[in-house]
């Protein structure tokens, strides 16, 4: 089965309506797991035990947050302004305008996990090892969701010239 892409048929408009369509799809996945994050961050200042957190640890933690809201904020705006912007007749300009905020939203996302990771770990098991798995983590969070899907478009760009 051949995409409306592949046989040519789908007009300059109906190519936008359908990626934007993809993009606020996309979001979904990604908008739940950043505020589940976001609620948790918010809860944690409350626990009994945060008052015996390390000066490092309240440091990681304000990064996970800063990064987590920011986070939020950027995987939420194309929504916000597509509602905003509603029949203004640009749809082309926010898509571009939403796929920086979203790839923007997803490198804070990965910034917020790998800062969660190293606070828990730092608490848990200690600063070498808050190192090791926060470094773990951000290498593979930035493989799965830049480094190898741009490796695909750089070979995909190169068999199609």
């Amino acid at each position: 089965m051949s995409s409306a892409d592949d046989r040519g048929d789908e007009s300059h408009k109906e190519r936008v309506d359908r990626e934007m369509l993809e993009l606020l799809n996309e979001l979904r996945v990604a908008i739940p797991g950043v505020q589940v994050l976001f609620a948790f961050l918010l809860t944690v200042p409350f626990a009994q035990r945060f008052g015996e957190a390390s000066e490092f640890q309240r440091d990681m933690y304000y990064v996970t947050l800063i990064a987590a809201a920011i986070a939020s904020g950027l995987l939420i705006a194309p929504a916000a302004q597509h509602r905003v912007l509603f029949r203004q007749r640009n749809k082309e300009q926010l898509l571009r305008r939403s796929n920086r905020y979203a790839f923007a939203g997803v490198v804070m996302l990965a910034v917020a996990i790998t800062a969660a990771i190293v606070l828990v770990a730092d608490f848990m098991f200690g600063r070498g090892q808050a190192y090791v798995t926060g470094a773990v983590i951000l290498a593979l969070l930035s493989w799965w969701w830049v480094a190898s899907p741009l490796m695909h478009r750089v070979r995909t760009v190169q068999e199609h010239s």
